[in-house]
Order: C-alpha cells, then structure tokens, then sequence
C-alpha cells in the first residue's frame, strides 16, 4: 500500500493539500547487478512534512540486495525522516516503502520481522554482562528456549567478532565494542535489511575497520545494510554505494566516483614538477581550455583543471611534445569533506 496525497491530508487537519508526485520528479535508481529481482530497499515519492516544512521532498531510491548503501548529508537534510518511515516510527505524508518486498506502511509486524534497526548511540545497560544484555533481546525476540538463545547470541557475537566478551560486563566495552554488541543485538532475529543510524559516530580507527568488516560480512552472506552519516569519508570506505541528500531531496546516488561527477566535483588540482624551461611550460598550460588559478612554486607549477580526465592525459602528452623534460605530474581531487561542505554551504545561502 502507498500513501496518497488525498488520504494523508485527511490526517492533517488544517493544511492546505500538497500536489501529487508527478513523473518529472529527478529519481535516483541504482541497477541491479544481477538483473531481475525486486530491490531490497523501494522507495518511490516518498514525501514527510512536519506542518509547513517538507523534511522529505519526493524521494525516490532504489537498492538492490547485498549492498552496504549509505545516506549522507549535513544537518536539515532529511536522513532522520527518511530512516523512521523505514523503521516503521512515522507514517509519511504521502510515498510507498518497501523492505524486501514488504509493504512498511501496510505490514508493520512483517516489516519489524524482516528489519533490523540500530539507532545513533543505542543504550546498553552497564549492569548487565554481554550474554545477559543480548539473551534479554533473544527472549523478546522470542528466539526459542534458552539453550537455542544461548546458540543465537553466541553466533551473533561471532559475527561482530566479539565472541571474546561474551562474559564481559556490558560496562568495560570500549565504545567500539558497545557499537558492535549493538549490532549483534540487531542481528539476532535475523534481519534482511539492516538499517543503521550513525553506526561509527566517535569510533577511532581500528573500531571503524572491525565494524566495516562485520558489515561486508554480512552483505555477503545476503543481507542489505543502510547507512546514515553526516561523515562522507566515513561512508566512502564503508559502503559499496551511497546517496546525498540535502533539504529533503537526494542530490546523487551511485558509487564513490559516480556521486562525485554527479555533484559535478571536476575540480581537481594538477602539479607538474619539471627540470627546467618552467615559464615556458607555464605559459603553454595557462593558454590551455580548463585551466585556471596557475602559480609556480619552485620546481613547480601548480594549477586547477577542471577538464576530463582525457584533456588531462593531453596536458601531459601536450608538455613531452614541447620537449620539456617532465618529472612528475601529481593530481590532487576534492576531498569528500570538501563535497558535503559545499553542499551545506549552498543550503545556507539558499
């Protein structure tokens, strides 16, 4: 079942009624590689208001199973929104949503036995051990007698490689162990969707390597894993694919280097170290199409470019010809931070 705009203003009394989606909406749908089967995650229109403010402007996503998919975007973007119609918190203002071929918005029950739902700092009990916390959840679960618990939490700890602190109060975790022990307690009734808010917020390095080889584990093994971070970088090294959202509408989607040509980041930093003729060569490079900002700096002449990477390549065929003796030609791209900032600074502005 999908939420139409007339059934939704029925439920907001007072507010003047919305148009309906219409077919000229930008969509963003990731194919499936291996053709076929419905996307573990469907969202179609999707649209959430809170009185006269659109959090969620038309969504429109779709990504197939087994992926580690990410949602990114400063503050205001609509990511919160978008994960609690996922997890079955808050009913839309209009949209369709499935997970794994269950209709959120029609079967909550089905939708809560198929999805598993980590939040941003998830609380964990300090006067409970590891067992103990997880095996409450099992219960609840309603994971079968307590020795076919006991199995379950011991291949969920398993899973998020904490087998370890099976005996450990929950209290002497570090915080990347309380995140994986979280994660385990989301495994445990075997989700087919896991939806994960801020899974690495405040963990060093080693902790965000152990969580991003846990979730690779279990896309593997089928599972569809989505992610929410304001953190870009955070996400390009943990996800297969990923998505930026910005007031409410979701700007790119694709993989790493697919998201950045969407966002139309080009730019790049080009340094060309030569020995010697160094006005000569920079003098040829400022008469070329797409170069701009040129400086020397020693040895060296630096300069943005914002061509393709075929103009590029002719930059440097363009500079042997010359006969200059070229030693090295070093590129240097926006970084994903530098991305997600200037989409923020765009939503100040506007």
């Amino acid at each position: 079942m999908s939420v139409q705009p007339d059934a939704a203003h029925s439920r907001r009394d007072g507010c003047a009624p919305f148009p309906p989606p219409t077919f000229e909406t930008v969509t963003h749908t990731l194919p499936n590689p291996n053709g076929g089967p419905a996307p573990a995650i469907d969202i179609r229109y999707l649209r959430v208001d809170y009185g006269d403010f659109c959090a969620v402007d038309d969504l429109t996503l779709a990504v197939p199973a087994g992926e580690v998919f990410g949602l990114v975007g400063p503050n205001g973007a609509g990511k919160t929104s978008t994960f609690r119609v996922l997890t079955t918190l808050m009913e839309p203002t209009y949209g369709e949503v499935l997970l794994d071929g269950v209709d959120v918005l029609e079967d909550l029950e089905g939708t809560r036995r198929i999805m598993g739902y980590m939040p941003d700092l998830a609380p964990v009990p300090s006067d409970l051990k590891v067992w103990e916390f997880l095996d409450f959840h099992a219960a609840a679960y309603g994971l079968g007698r307590r020795s076919q618990r006991r199995e379950r939490v011991a291949e969920c700890l398993e899973e998020v490689a904490l087998s370890a602190q099976w005996g450990s109060w929950c209290k002497e975790l570090s915080r990347g162990q309380t995140q994986r022990v979280v994660l385990a307690k989301t495994l445990l009734h075997r989700p087919r969707v896991l939806i994960l808010d801020e899974p690495a917020s405040g963990l060093d390095p080693l902790a965000r390597r152990d969580l991003r080889n846990a979730l690779r584990k279990l896309a593997s093994a089928g599972a569809t894993v989505f992610i929410s971070s304001h953190i870009l970088s955070e996400l390009a090294e943990m996800c297969s694919s990923l998505c930026v959202m910005n007031r409410g509408r979701l700007l790119a989607a694709g993989t790493v280097e697919q998201v950045r040509s969407q966002l139309g980041s080009t730019e790049r930093t080009l340094t060309v170290t030569l020995l010697g003729r160094h006005d000569e060569a920079a003098a040829w490079l400022a008469s070329q199409p797409a170069v701009h900002h040129l400086r020397r700096a020693g040895l060296q002449v630096v300069f943005g470019f914002t061509g393709s990477d075929d103009a590029q390549a002719d930059l440097m065929e363009g500079l042997i010809r010359l006969g200059l003796r070229v030693r090295a030609f070093e590129e240097k791209r926006s970084s994903f931070e530098d991305i997600l900032v200037e989409v923020a600074e765009t939503n100040r502005r506007s």
